[in-house]
């Protein structure tokens, strides 16, 4: 069978890739063609478009980027006419993703079009809900990896899905299984860390796009600043960001910076966490790290409002979505300050919060169970196409 796979960020690629691995398992014949990243491109195939040239967040950045984000679909669109795969999977970025399905769909009748498969559902519960329409008409399976998404389609809006399991949470598993054991004195040591049962490290997660980092930061270092006497101070480091956009910001601070590509190894010797909201926060919760979520919005009064009479959500960190309780506390708006920050941080370094977190993340394993989000997903993929 032939695949085309759209993933428009780093995370997108990780679960790209274990995905493409495992319709590689079942299908001997599969063959690849992307929009994607690296974690993809090891898998085979051809890569037509890198992801950093795709990843434009907010108003300005899109706006600015518009023709360029324009040639990207105009020429994704042609590459799935020339190439006709059997089926076009979707992963994630959904801004981009829902364009290219509504133009499949637009195809169909005229000439051969494959079917359309969205890999980690769009996250319309938060906003945008009225996107369930064109999901109904252009998407012809949905795999969710959130449990809570399946009452939202199914029970609210009566579209079918799959929950598939979490990826994040099988990859943490494998990491923390295999890797972990073997990497870890050399992780410390490379990277100049002492050894972290005699002087624990607070893990910083500032985000993985430059404007997050500005953003976030700053105030997150100034939290820490009281606790580098005691504690090891360590930034994770974002694929796509050089080491030096940091330096900008860690002047006058006690803190290391990590490369990319060693945030799980981070996470594993970790005692406590800072964590912009996203994936990581889930990833710190899975690897029973106690954390602070910390997201920095301009105009934080009206954005606090706003959060509260827009969003249909109660919560922004996945583990409070999972959970649909405050276990992790949530400092976003008008609520982020570096006191709040400080403040929290210290009641997750001991006692009764940090005991009560950890409760919570056992909870939040037991809820996500323990299917392979890509095994399954690539099982449903090919018994599909192969029945038809």
């Amino acid at each position: 069978m032939k695949y085309y796979l759209i993933a428009g960020e780093a995370s997108g690629d990780l679960h790209a890739s274990n995905l493409m691995r495992a319709l590689k398992a079942i299908d001997s014949q599969a063959e690849f063609r992307f929009f994607g990243g690296d974690l993809m491109a090891a898998q085979g195939g051809h890569c037509v478009k890198h992801y950093r040239e795709l990843a434009y967040m907010g108003f300005v950045p899109v706006i600015t980027h518009l023709p360029t984000i324009l040639g990207n679909m105009r020429l994704c669109k042609r590459d799935i006419a020339t190439w006709q795969p059997h089926a076009v999977i979707l992963v994630d970025y959904p801004g981009f993703n829902l364009n290219i399905a509504k133009h499949l769909h637009s195809q169909r009748g005229n000439s051969p079009t494959p079917k359309v498969y969205y890999y980690i559902s769009p996250k319309i519960w938060a906003w945008k809900e009225y996107r369930i329409k064109a999901i109904r008409r252009d998407i012809d399976e949905l795999f969710s990896i959130l449990p809570f998404e399946v009452d939202f389609y199914q029970n609210k809006h009566n579209y079918p899905i799959h929950y598939v399991g979490n990826p994040t949470q099988e990859e943490v598993h494998r990491y923390c299984a295999t890797t972990a054991p073997m990497a870890n004195d050399g992780f410390l040591s490379r990277n100049g860390l002492a050894d972290p049962r005699l002087k624990p490290i607070i893990a910083v997660l500032c985000g993985s796009r430059k404007q997050e980092i500005k953003d976030n930061l700053p105030a997150m270092l100034q939290a820490t600043d009281s606790l580098a006497d005691h504690y090891q101070i360590v930034v994770a480091g974002a694929p796509a960001i050089e080491h030096d956009y940091y330096n900008l910001f860690t002047k006058g601070h006690q803190a290391v910076v990590l490369q990319a590509g060693q945030t799980y190894q981070l996470l594993y010797n970790a005692h406590a966490a800072l964590v912009t909201s996203g994936t990581a926060t889930l990833e710190t919760a899975l690897f029973r790290v106690p954390q602070v979520v910390c997201y920095e919005t301009p105009l934080p009064r009206l954005i606090g409002w706003l959060r509260k009479k827009v969003l249909n959500v109660k919560y922004i960190s996945l583990v409070d979505l999972i959970l649909d309780q405050p276990a992790v506390p949530e400092l976003v708006a008008d609520t982020f300050t570096v006191d709040n920050i400080r403040r929290h941080l210290q009641a997750i370094l001991q006692g009764q919060q940090r005991q009560q977190q950890l409760d919570a993340y056992q909870q939040l394993a037991q809820m996500l169970g323990n299917k392979s989000a890509p095994d399954e997903t690539a099982r449903i993929v090919y018994d599909q196409l192969s029945n038809t």
